[in-house]
This record gives C-alpha cells, structure tokens and sequence, in this order.
C-alpha cells in the first residue's frame, strides 16, 4: 500500500535538515514514489540535497536502513546517500540531488535503452550481507515453487517509473524501498509487467527484457512460475487499492502469465 505523503514539511525535521545542510533557503515537495512520508528538494547557501523520511515509529521504517547499508553497493546505479539521520521522533535520508525526469516505458521511447543498460549492471551486483528479505520468502504465500526465485543477486524490484530518472544518457535508480536478495532474472521479469502495462505486447516485453543477460539465462519453468506469482502480487494490491493504474497492472500481469 503507498505511504501518505505529507504536503508540508514539519519544523522539527527542517531543523534537523539544517543541522547537516545550513539554514534551508527553500524547498519544494517531490511527486511520484510511494515509500515515504517526506519527499523534498532541500536548497541552502552551499547545496541542494533531497530528503526522503518516516517516522521512526512507521511500520516500514526499517527500509530507511536497508537502502542506507545498499547504497555503497550500488555507486553509479543510485544517488549517493549523503547522512542519515535518526532523532526527534524522525527517521531521514539525505540523497545527492540527481535532475532528471521520469523514466517514459511507452514503445519507442528512447528511455528503454537506458533502463535495460542500468539493469543490466545491476543484475551483476551481489546483495550485500545485511538484513534483506529474499524474493524467495516474498513469493512464498503465491508460489509452491518459490525456492525457484532464489539467486544472490541484488535486486530493486520495484520498477514504476518514477523510481527510474532519467538524468543526460543514463538512469538512475531511485527509492530501494523493496529491494531484495534473488535471482538475478527477476528485476526484467517485473519490468515486463511495467512494459505491458505501457502499451507493448508480451512478446515486444520480452525482447526488452532480454537485453538483460540474465534473463536470457532463466529457466523458462522459473519464468513461469513467477508470472502466476505476480498475478497474485497485483490480485492482492488491487483488493485494497483499486486505483486504475492498480487494476492496470493487474490486467498487464495476467496477459503475461496468459502469453507464457
């Protein structure tokens, strides 16, 4: 379920901001992302940084934590996790300022290059040793086969688009809410979903995915398996989130596990 965002940025955790930064000169709230109370673009004298927070008494925010350790292993891949801090009632991470616009998954959008050669990179990134759910223990309520999912692999998979800026000729992932421990194929495996929910055909989908080496390496058995687990993903956000995007990736899962 998406986390309410909060439209004004309370005093205390400005205060705690310009502990780190100098006096904030002004600020502005960020769209898109779904994991955070706070979302802002902090500007002082001497920098501009972003900020991202829940309350330490949140039920998810232990995933403040989990994307400050995987940061270090992810250079080049996300912004850099620039302090992180953890006082007055506030849990807050400070991120260099990346500019970039929303990642456009439609076909031809020339973004999908960009996409494919960033997971690409990532599928090759080991998950770090800290605490990490598995995307094997993630299926397991969906899945008899979910052993099937498991792997070494880092993995973000949480691919709407706005956690994917693009920034000149690269993409830039941001917000690792969800990151996982799996197989590496997995991360285009959900991408397919976000592409056909865009407009491309499962097959187009598939050609895209497969500009990641690791899918082409996957079990199509494994493949399988996790396309029914991700109908049940979508089935289970949709019954307490019915918003039409919700139900449209929802349809986009079933026509993948229907094309497979």
């Amino acid at each position: 379920m998406p986390i309410a965002r909060l439209a004004e940025v309370p005093a205390d955790v400005l205060a705690l901001v310009e502990a780190r930064t100098g006096a904030v000169l002004a600020y502005e709230t960020v769209g898109g992302g779904l994991n955070s109370e706070i979302a802002v673009r902090i500007r002082s004298a001497d920098t501009t940084v972003f900020v991202k927070g829940l309350r330490s008494d949140h039920r998810r925010v232990r995933t403040q934590q989990r994307e400050a350790d995987i940061n270090p292993s992810i250079k080049h891949l996300a912004p850099a996790v620039l302090w992180h801090i953890q006082a007055s009632g506030w849990d807050l991470l400070g991120f260099q300022d990346i500019h970039g616009r929303h990642a456009d998954y439609a076909p031809g959008s020339p973004d999908l290059s960009l996409v494919a050669d960033a997971m690409t990179r990532l599928s090759s990134i080991t998950a770090p040793d800290i605490v990490m759910r598995s995307m094997a223990d993630r299926m397991k309520a969906r899945s008899k086969t979910p052993e099937l999912f498991a792997g070494a692999a880092l993995l973000h998979t949480d691919w709407f688009p706005t956690n994917v800026l693009v920034a000149g000729e690269r993409a830039v992932l941001v917000d690792w809410a969800w990151a996982s421990r799996g197989a590496a194929w997995i991360d285009p495996a959900l991408w397919v979903v976000w592409l056909i929910k865009s407009g491309h055909t499962p097959e187009e989908a598939a050609r895209w995915a497969a500009r990641v080496p690791a899918w082409n390496t996957a079990p199509p058995a494994a493949v399988t398996a996790f396309a029914k687990a991700t109908v049940g993903v979508w089935e289970e956000i949709a019954e307490g989130e019915p918003e039409q995007w919700v139900l449209e990736m929802l349809q986009a899962a079933r026509t993948w596990y229907n094309a497979r």
